[in-house]
């Protein structure tokens, strides 16, 4: 999974990814200090791994891991190439979901980029560059179909599509709310690569004195936006966040307890990230490897065996499944089998979170 960390300038967005990824990228009070995109990879915290690793005594964990991408800050004018902008915009077109930070908190000695603070006009702001280099790629698309769609009927139902979802975008409008009824739309749409398509997660990145509190106002205008939009929102205060991400496992518990919070603001993000791209993980372990595997929810089990190696898939004979809570109860595979919770399982079985499956094939 790829997520792409964007912001308008000094909201908080490198310290955040900082206290993320431990990655050390520049942070500062002005504009710009991220040119170019840093990188980190994040282990996803799994307790389940972490039991199966130690009860099999693996020589390897492989936990599931999050790419985060943290991207220049935005100006107005950043699809016309105002700023970093169109560095910006290639960047943001590789990543799965967009992870939004927004400041909603006030200090008079961190300037803001438009001279007051103000989320939603944030969100605007970065909006509208987003649907301006989505209607350029329109355009493109656009020309190009038009050439060949006199003698090919389905070119020119493309243009005819795509002339709607850009005057839909003219409008103000992100492509994710256009509604498309056919699957072949749908696909044709999907092609275009376009970046208000992507989904999205709100930062609300607030001062430390109100992380455990009520929201504050800025908070609850993001939330209601974006229950409009079908995103995310998690509470965070990046500072904190670099605080913790500075503590050992027990220091951090501690802290956080001390705060009144149950979780860091990297594990909020990450239930954030999975519920909003449907993800689940499965499991696999023994001696030599305790693994946990990303799939999407709905995954049936040859397409999981896949994940693993192709010739899983191909010769995928059945799965034996048994869930982690079942086998954290009983304590063994042997016992499980004794109660009949190992499952053998064909090709039409989905595959749910926190499965341990071993898979059988024949190649």
């Amino acid at each position: 999974m790829k997520l792409g960390i964007v912001g308008l300038p000094n909201v908080g967005k490198s310290t955040l990814f900082n206290s993320l990824t431990k990655a050390g990228a520049e942070s500062a009070n002005y504009p710009f200090c991220t040119i170019d995109p840093n990188v980190g990879i994040v282990t996803v915290p799994d307790a389940r791994v972490d039991y199966l690793a130690e009860k099999y005594h693996s020589k390897k964990v492989i936990p599931a891991a999050i790419e985060f991408v943290d991207i220049a800050g935005l100006v107005k004018g950043a699809s016309k190439g105002e700023g970093l902008g169109n560095q910006f915009l290639a960047n943001i077109r590789e990543v799965d979901a967009i992870v939004h930070v927004v400041r909603c908190f006030d200090d008079g000695n961190i300037v803001h980029v438009d001279g007051s603070v103000n989320p939603l006009r944030d969100i605007e702001t970065i909006n509208f560059e987003l649907i301006f280099s989505d209607i350029e790629v329109l355009d493109r698309r656009i020309a190009k179909s038009t050439k060949g769609s006199r003698n090919d009927k389905s070119l020119a139902h493309e243009v005819e599509f795509l002339s709607k979802v850009k005057a839909h975008l003219e409008d103000g409008k992100l492509a994710k709310t256009f509604e498309v009824d056919d699957e072949e739309d749908q696909e044709i749409l999907n092609s275009c690569n376009l970046l208000t398509i992507k989904p999205v997660i709100f930062a609300a990145n607030v001062n430390e004195d109100e992380l455990a509190g009520e929201d504050n106002d800025y908070v609850k205008a993001v939330r209601e936006y974006a229950a409009d939009v079908d995103a995310k929102v998690f509470v965070v205060c990046a500072q904190i966040e670099q605080e913790i991400s500075e503590l050992d496992d027990d220091e951090k518990k501690e802290f956080l307890e001390d705060l009144g919070l149950e979780e860091s603001g990297l594990e909020k993000l990450i239930s954030a990230s999975y519920s909003l791209l449907g993800l689940i993980s499965f499991l696999t372990s023994g001696e030599d490897e305790t693994r946990a595997w990303t799939i999407k929810e709905g995954t049936k089990a040859p397409q999981a065996a896949g994940k693993i190696h192709t010739d899983f898939e191909r010769g995928f004979i059945c799965a034996e499944v048994v869930s982690f809570e079942d086998l954290k109860e009983y304590g063994t595979m042997q016992a499980c089998k004794e109660k009949g919770l190992v499952r053998q399982e064909g090709k039409e079985y989905v595959v749910k979170d926190g499965d341990i499956i071993v898979f059988r094939f024949n190649v």
